[in-house]
């Protein structure tokens, strides 16, 4: 499994100068992520490689958490760590870096979606408006939410107004447009998940 984390920058666009085809692109910016530890069968149960990301000062972290890293040869103090499921050829003490992907490649970017607090049935859920004349007065109301004597309450998991927003969202289905290693970015086609100056996680799509 290859993958790393990065910080999301916004989007822009690219234009190709041969063909004048004008592509929408987000741009983010991958620090190297050194590899922590590396987990097999054999000894953990199951395959996966760690990562660490977000490099701060050393004060900022626990005794534990900066002895875990210095236990397996990492220069530095990093506030996160990121574990990807599946096999490896990642060395502990190694970093990644954009490089681990091409131009073309298939993607999946999971991040924490835009909090955009309360929300109403249709903006929530995408539910239709009552209608607009002759006195009604439901214009945006859900409507019936449930029977009356049978089952005299409201099923669990129906949808109604609530928070919205604010969750982990994995977007499948990208591509990655460019490589720029000597800057660290990493361009791909389309919108990914956050706002902008939040951290994303890059994978491989699985096959």
């Amino acid at each position: 499994m290859k993958g790393i984390v990065g910080k999301k920058l916004g989007m822009t666009q690219v234009f190709d100068p041969e063909s004048g085809v004008v592509t929408p692109v987000t741009v983010i910016e991958a620090a190297p992520c050194p590899v922590v530890q590396v987990k097999t069968v054999d000894e953990h149960g199951y395959d996966a490689v760690q990562i660490a990301y977000d490099e701060v000062a050393e004060r900022k972290l626990t005794k534990p958490k900066l002895g875990h890293l210095k236990k397996n040869s990492v220069s530095g103090a990093y506030r996160h760590l990121l574990e990807l499921r599946g096999q490896t050829e990642a060395v502990v003490g190694e970093n990644v870096t954009v490089e681990v992907f091409e131009p073309g490649e298939k993607i999946k970017v999971s991040g924490v979606a835009h909090g955009k607090g309360f929300a109403g049935t249709i903006k929530r859920h995408r539910f239709h408006r009552g209608p607009t004349s002759h006195g009604s007065h439901n214009v945006r109301k859900p409507g019936s939410i449930g029977a009356s004597a049978t089952p005299s309450r409201v099923f669990k998991g129906q949808k109604m107004a609530g928070r919205l927003g604010g969750k982990r969202v994995t977007q499948s289905g990208l591509v990655v447009h460019e490589v720029r290693p000597e800057e660290n970015l990493l361009l791909v086609k389309g919108a990914v998940p956050g706002p902008k100056n939040s951290f994303v996680e890059v994978r491989e799509a699985s096959h």
